[in-house]
């Protein structure tokens, strides 16, 4: 609210039988006093206006008091009964109607003010509740004039339908809250799944370079052993070759769950003859030259890989042929990226056009 340069007020009922002043004389006395002071800036409250006298004059008084008061500028709150000032805001810039609204059902006020909503009149609705015979009622129902049952009517359809409004606004509110509560719980799921993924993730790229670097590390033991095993001169540095190549074969176990195609104990025992005597090479059982990955997973190809190189270099073969296919290029980066890693490959290439083009890698040893 704005601060008020002056405040003028109608309130309550000034009768007075001793200055034979009636309580209509008494509104139109403060009324004269309003309208020769009022202007901008000032507030003007006026209870019950046009009151105390025929509603048809006290209406029209009623009417062009507020109209003057708005052409001042002067703000002005009014309360009546009068249906014939419900059509001022209509007719005229500045006024706009408001009512205090009213449970129909228990003829209770609410104590809401419904700015822009001309209130009904529920003067009959009363008179019913406090005892009035029907037969007063119906006659002075039959004698409200047509326009103001109409507008009767559209003000309760006007209630009605604000009271729907007000229901479903406050069930759609409901709801949104409900829904903002499941889109938070179901972010926080998402975000945490995305996590976990990421973690898991992150967990198994670092196991797989883990274990990709212990198994070459330990093939580099395996190798030196056999080295050594091979130059051995003596007796006792071919036991000794023997004894370290055997240490070595062990540590490429791993403990349990073993992936298939690695390379165990008594297997490489059997595959390989470890010389006993002074000058006895180390024997290998034929290796193949070539081995097929087609159609299988990096996952399931990734042993077959590691075993036919480690065969390939224990057999001293010079190349190994890869079949990887051509398919989708996923398997062939996979064996080539593997190939570049592991230090005993010396380089590999594409296999000639007539010999499986870009479907088969060859590998070559240092």
């Amino acid at each position: 609210m704005p601060v008020f340069t002056h405040v003028f007020a109608d309130i309550g009922d000034r009768q007075s039988i001793a200055a034979s002043l009636s309580t209509f004389s008494a509104h139109v006395a403060v009324l004269r006093e309003i309208l020769d002071g009022a202007g901008p800036g000032a507030l003007v409250l006026l209870d019950e206006i046009g009151s105390g006298t025929d509603p048809a004059e006290g209406g029209a008084l009623a009417s062009a008091t507020l109209k003057t008061l708005t052409r001042r500028r002067a703000i002005t709150l009014a309360t009546t009964h009068l249906g014939a000032l419900k059509q001022l805001a209509a007719e005229t810039v500045g006024i706009v109607n408001a009512s205090l609204q009213f449970d129909a059902e228990t003829l209770t006020p609410t104590y809401r003010l419904l700015k822009g909503v001309p209130g009904r009149s529920y003067g009959l609705a009363i008179a019913r509740r406090l005892g009035i015979s029907e037969e007063v009622l119906a006659e002075a129902e039959r004698a409200v004039p047509d326009a103001e049952r109409t507008l009767d009517r559209l003000l309760a359809s006007v209630e009605a339908r604000g009271r729907e409004i007000d229901a479903r606004a406050a069930e759609l509110e409901t709801r949104a809250a409900q829904i903002e509560l499941e889109r938070q719980s179901l972010q926080d799921l998402q975000n945490l799944e995305t996590e976990l993924r990421a973690r898991e993730k992150s967990l198994d790229k670092s196991a797989r370079e883990q274990a990709r670097a212990y198994l070459l590390e330990a093939r580099k033991t395996v190798e030196a052993a056999l080295g050594q095993a091979r130059a051995a001169v003596t007796e006792a540095t071919a036991k000794q070759a023997r004894r370290m190549l055997e240490e070595a074969i062990e540590k490429t176990e791993p403990e349990s769950d073993k992936p298939s195609g690695w390379v165990n104990l008594e297997e490489l025992r059997r595959r390989k003859n470890v010389p006993s005597s002074p000058k006895t090479s180390v024997q290998t059982t034929a290796a193949a030259s070539e081995v097929s990955l087609r159609g299988l997973t990096i996952e399931e190809a990734e042993p077959l890989l590691l075993r036919a190189i480690d065969d390939a270099v224990l057999a001293d073969l010079p190349y190994l042929r890869i079949i990887h296919g051509k398919g989708t290029g996923v398997l062939r980066d996979y064996v080539q990226a593997a190939l570049k890693r592991d230090p005993r490959i010396k380089r590999y290439v594409f296999a000639p056009a007539n010999q499986g083009g870009q479907g088969v890698t060859v590998a070559e040893f240092a």
